[in-house]
């Protein structure tokens, strides 16, 4: 379990007090331009979830554009990825802030504290829901969980109580309701936190969806967990990578497959592709963003506080993407796909994360 501890410092407190709906005003000790201070970097370097990069990427630009920092260098290196290099140490060799579309695990805030990180700030920016999408071309799947386990799942139930290699070639095969067309899936790979999102909502929620498999998690939870979370190895999903838009070219290119990714890149791409309908329910904006779409996820991203002072911009970098502006309900993110939080939510997140509350292990 993680919880949060509140760390006072002046900067902390200059920040709060900015309030308002405007991105906070530097900090008095952070007035003097980056030439005229000794940093250990004077670029902001962030990496990590390629589902939060467009975010990111825009935050960064619109910050460059209107303040006196360089604009922030942004990487795509999937969630896993950028937190690797995250927690591998401080200094100016690695980066200061990574995107994750899931939350950080228990494993991750180990390695970082075994490499000297210690004082983590989480930021939560909003919400986002997974698709498996196809081009519009070809017509739109209507899908339960139980069809995506059984669709994507290297094991899947035999019948008698037992299990067995995937056998199923076409969606019909799955479910006679669907169309008479291979299975074939592209999606990302293990170190993406859409993938790990993707395994524990879609494929978990449609595997528990069988009585001896659901009390099998009490009974022998890994086995429960490598049944539930393991997707098929013999071709019909293909891992493509990070790169989400290459995702939507190939389903443009080949209409008879799907696609894994966010909800975000079906929306700046609407025109071309379409997301499939899951347990009645379409990927819409308001069905993520009231919790009726049931493949959808939190999005974050992860500050290192020793960097704070050292880095010129974190802190007005954190409010200007906390701002109400950029990450509120009418804000200019909601324009690039993301979901945003409630007033009452995101004004919790405001106040926590300008307050550089720490993550910390219980």
């Amino acid at each position: 379990m993680l919880r949060k501890i509140m760390t006072t410092s002046v900067l902390a407190l200059s920040l709060a007090a900015c309030g308002g709906k405007d991105t906070p005003k530097p900090p008095t000790e952070s007035v003097s331009t980056p030439a005229q201070t000794s940093y250990m970097r004077n670029q902001i370097k962030i990496v990590g979830s390629s589902t939060v990069y467009p975010f990111a990427t825009t935050v960064a630009e619109n910050f460059g554009r209107t303040t006196k920092y360089k604009t922030p260098i942004v990487e795509s290196t999937g969630s896993g990825g950028g937190l690797k290099l995250f927690c591998s140490g401080l200094g100016a060799n690695h980066p200061d802030i990574t995107n994750a579309s899931r939350r950080i695990k228990a494993s991750e805030v180990k390695r970082c504290a075994k490499n000297g990180i210690n004082d983590i700030v989480e930021v939560k920016i909003g919400y986002d829901g997974i698709v498996l999408a196809n081009s519009r071309k070809s017509p739109r799947l209507e899908l339960s969980l139980k069809d995506v386990f059984l669709a994507l799942a290297k094991n899947v139930p035999d019948g008698k109580g037992g299990t067995t290699a995937n056998p199923y070639k076409t969606w019909n095969d799955v479910n006679p309701a669907l169309p008479n067309v291979n299975i074939e899936v592209m999606g990302p790979p293990p170190t993406s936190g859409t993938r790990d999102a993707f395994v524990e909502l879609a494929m978990e929620g449609g595997c528990k969806t069988f009585d001896w498999i659901k009390a099998l998690k009490k009974t022998h939870k890994p086995a429960y967990k490598t049944l539930c979370h393991t997707i098929r190895e013999d071709g019909a999903f293909v891992e493509a990578g990070e790169n989400d838009n290459l995702i939507v070219q190939k389903l443009n290119a080949n209409p008879r497959a799907f696609g894994i990714f966010g909800f975000s890149f079906l929306d700046q791409n609407a025109d071309s592709v379409q997301g499939s309908i899951v347990d009645d329910t379409a990927p819409t904006f308001e069905n993520i963003s009231n919790g009726a779409y049931p493949v959808s996820r939190s999005l974050y991203f992860y500050v290192k506080k020793d960097n704070i002072g050292k880095v010129p911009g974190i802190t007005e970098y954190l409010g200007e993407f906390l701002s109400d502006k950029a990450s509120g309900a009418d804000g200019y993110l909601a324009e690039k796909g993301l979901i945003p939080m409630n007033d009452a939510e995101h004004a919790k997140w405001k106040t926590s994360v300008l307050g550089l509350e720490i993550l910390i292990l219980d």
